[in-house]
């Protein structure tokens, strides 16, 4: 199978040999050398809360990366012989934000394809690959480039992987990726096109929600634009529909999540979370909200939002709107403006989800969109930053149970992130408690049938981490068929995570230790992945 990248200046993919590696024309001068030996009973996650990741000696297979064209992956025949099949959750792991390049050419392509085959030898089921829209659709409307995404979609099929791909019509900072050029230089003339706050600053990494049904993308409006990506998409993949290609997550806003970006404004110094801020001041929001009360006859509360809400860094008791007794937010005006602020965030979600839907309504796929776990200061009774993220929800109101409707009517699945969180991991000072946050989430998804798929907030590798992942996972109440590790990279290969996340997959695939699995000790010392500088990104 021949796989070609089309106006390569990074890195030129060659023939693709039996075992899904490639040769290159360029020498990435990368050397990956981890040891064969079987794992630890310090890793097993099922002992005790105390369990330790091996050390780097005690990896369960060989992974060996040379400089030349004839580079391969081998794992320990003993290592793999009692690998048994994930029946009840699919695990998948998420490939670099930047796989493919700003230019459309794979970054480090050896490598990924040599990490792909340890993955596929490991047991894990399939890979995530974020797709940009600031890379395929990047300097004109409709002249679609997916050519770096082609050829690793190619390399999965390749290695027998499933692949689920994760439609991003947001920016990245790090690594850089962009809007397209051409939304970009719109945006310089029209400033209304992004969030903006009370300050007027905007943000530029993904459209304001404000503009979905207007005109503004050169005579198409937004859901126009992302509905012709969308065929365009279905029309290039088409013939990896339903075979490799299994699942579609698709973004609502920014990093994908259904959310208004309350929290990008940097924290100063070394303070607690904020609460964020509300994103209603670009001139189409406004709009709205002044239409909004003025139907409600009270033009007043149509000025603005409220006045009295605190600043990006600061806690829920400035200003008093956010205030545990007495606060703005359980006023009727409180009620009004946080009704139409999340209805706003709730209609985009639901226009968004039914354009994907209705265009890949006859292709074999499962479709899927992420929500955020706004878990910080969530025991406040007025939780603050959901309310700032657009997400309704306060002691006395579940604003969990609108989304999950809209999910359900469009047969999406929610991808909900902090499956790896718990609440003793936070002080009590941030009023923090992910895993009550996570439970009503998943409670209001069972209540309206929508399926979960879960995701780690992080990729640190305690082994805490990964218990608690596993307890959500198999638990009693668990509600999650497929988790994504986010995700493959330098540190995720490392002598530091790698033999533990190699514990989890077992973990998960053989909950009891057969005898022929005994540890066996191993001389061999690991270097480390000198070259490889994948991005990591949690999210």
């Amino acid at each position: 199978m021949e796989v070609s990248v089309i106006g390569s200046s990074q890195v030129n993919l060659g023939r693709v040999n039996d075992n899904g590696l490639c040769s290159f024309s360029r020498n990435l001068n990368t050397k990956i050398s981890v040891v064969k030996s079987c794992y630890s009973k310090r890793c097993n996650l099922e002992q005790s809360q105390n369990a330790v990741c091996p050390s780097r000696s005690t990896l369960g297979f060989s992974l060996k990366i040379s400089a030349s064209a004839n580079s391969q992956a081998v794992v320990s025949e003993k290592a793999s012989r009692k690998t048994k099949p994930i029946d009840d959750v699919k695990l998948y792991v998420g490939l670099p934000l930047d796989t493919v390049s700003n230019s459309n050419t794979i970054n480090h392509g050896r490598a990924i394809a040599a990490g792909l085959k340890a993955l596929k030898l490991l047991g894990v089921d399939g890979v995530e690959l974020p797709v940009w829209w600031g890379i395929a659709e990047r300097e004109a409307m409709g002249k679609y480039d997916w050519a770096g995404y082609l050829a690793v979609v190619e390399m999965v099929e390749k290695l027998g992987l499933k692949l689920h791909m994760s439609l991003c019509f947001h920016a990245s900072a790090e690594p850089q990726i962009p809007l397209p050029q051409w939304v970009s230089q719109i945006g310089e003339s029209e400033p209304s096109l992004y969030f903006t706050d009370r300050s007027g600053q905007q943000y530029k990494d993904c459209l304001s929600l404000g503009v979905d049904n207007l005109p503004v993308l050169d005579g198409k409006t937004p859901l126009e634009v992302y509905k012709e990506f969308c065929e365009n998409f279905k029309s290039s993949f088409s013939p990896f529909m339903g075979s490799t290609i299994t699942g579609l997550s698709i973004g609502l806003g920014p990093d994908g999540e259904l959310r208004y970006p309350s929290h990008h404004h940097p924290v100063k110094g070394n303070t607690q979370c904020g609460v964020g801020e509300f994103q209603c001041y670009d001139k189409n929001m406004l709009g709205d909200l002044k239409h909004h009360a003025e139907t409600h006859r009270n033009p007043l509360w149509g000025l603005g939002g409220p006045h009295d809400a605190p600043s990006y860094e600061q806690s829920p008791i400035f200003g008093g709107f956010f205030a545990e007794n007495g606060g703005a937010w359980e006023t009727p005006y409180g009620d009004f403006f946080l009704s139409w602020y999340s209805s706003q965030l709730i209609c985009h979600g639901d226009q968004v989800l039914s354009v994907a839907a209705s265009t890949f309504k006859d292709v074999p796929i499962t479709l899927s969109a992420k929500i955020p776990l706004m878990h910080s200061w969530s025991k406040a009774r007025s939780h603050p930053s959901e309310l700032t993220a657009g997400l309704y929800n306060t002691a006395h109101r579940d604003g969990y149970e609108a989304i999950a409707e809209i999910f359900s009517r469009h047969s999406c699945k929610i991808i909900l992130p902090g499956m790896d969180l718990s609440d003793e991991g936070f002080p009590n000072e941030s009023h923090s408690s992910p895993e009550s946050l996570l439970a009503q989430i998943t409670s209001s998804c069972r209540k309206h049938g929508v399926e979960v798929s879960g995701q780690n907030s992080s990729v640190s590798g305690s082994s805490k981490g990964f218990e608690k992942i596993k307890k959500n996972l198999l638990g009693g109440n668990a509600a999650v068929d497929l988790f994504t590790y986010q995700r493959m990279g330098a540190y995720f290969f490392s002598p530091e995570h790698f033999p533990c996340f190699t514990q989890f997959v077992r973990g998960l695939n053989q909950p009891i230790q057969s005898s022929d699995d005994l540890p066996v000790e191993d001389a061999e010392t690991t270097k480390s992945l000198s070259g490889l500088k994948l991005q990591l990104q949690a999210a």
